[in-house]
């Protein structure tokens, strides 16, 4: 049986909330793609990562039905897990590229290019309140990220996102590499509010990359 490391990434403060995520730390346990997908499918998970090269942050990320180059969640909660581990990494390396990584207090930033978010829609609601009655999934096709400003001056988000990919995973409950998209689309930091209880803090930078941060806990039984 593959070993498996199960986490709650995007915590809020109180610890509450976060997106699921299951780890394989011997990438090499399950050397086949079309193992890992069928796998990936069974935990239903968001996503699933598998580190292929500790000494290198090597990683492959799967959601339930497709395979991604970049993903927020997984980085941060994999980066959580080998600090945990007494092997803090300063760059992972998805099949998109290196991305850095950043420890701040209990806080886990990873940092990445919009370019590397494959197809989301980011669609803006009138209120917050709007975007919590949206149905899951709402009418439609395609990834959608529904958000409104919950407090704008402050950079205060409410999200909820929809992979709307028909494998199982009717909403995220946080989604790095949307928040990243949004940051990069608005120009400026957001503290996302996602989710049930889910928050995801963000920050862009000059030469075009996004980094997006939260925090990890172990998932419960």
């Amino acid at each position: 049986m593959t070993e498996l490391d199960v986490l709650r990434v995007f915590c809020g403060p109180d610890g509450t909330g976060g997106n699921v995520l299951g780890v394989v730390r011997d990438g090499a346990a399950v050397p086949h793609a079309a193992e890992r997908a069928a796998l990936a499918a069974e935990l239903g998970y968001s996503e699933t990562v598998f580190l292929d090269d500790a000494d290198r942050g090597t990683v492959d990320i799967h959601t339930p039905s497709t395979r991604l180059p970049f993903a927020g969640h997984p980085l941060v909660g994999l980066a959580w897990l080998l600090r945990s581990l007494g092997r803090p990494p300063r760059t992972l390396r998805p099949a998109a590229g290196e991305v850095a990584v950043r420890f701040e207090d209990d806080l886990v930033w990873v940092r990445g290019r919009p370019e590397w978010v494959t197809a989301r829609t980011t669609r803006r609601y009138a209120s917050a309140a709007g975007v919590d009655a949206l149905p899951a999934p709402p009418p439609g096709e395609g990834w959608l990220y529904a958000w409104a400003w919950r407090d704008e001056p402050a950079g205060v988000v409410r999200a909820r996102a929809f992979p709307r990919r028909g494998d199982g995973v009717v909403e995220d409950e946080a989604t790095g590499a949307a928040a990243l998209l949004l940051t990069h689309e608005l120009g400026r930091p957001l503290d996302i509010r996602q989710g049930t209880g889910s928050r995801i803090l963000t920050r862009p930078y000059p030469d075009g990359t996004v980094a997006v941060g939260g925090r990890v806990r172990p998932a419960g039984p």
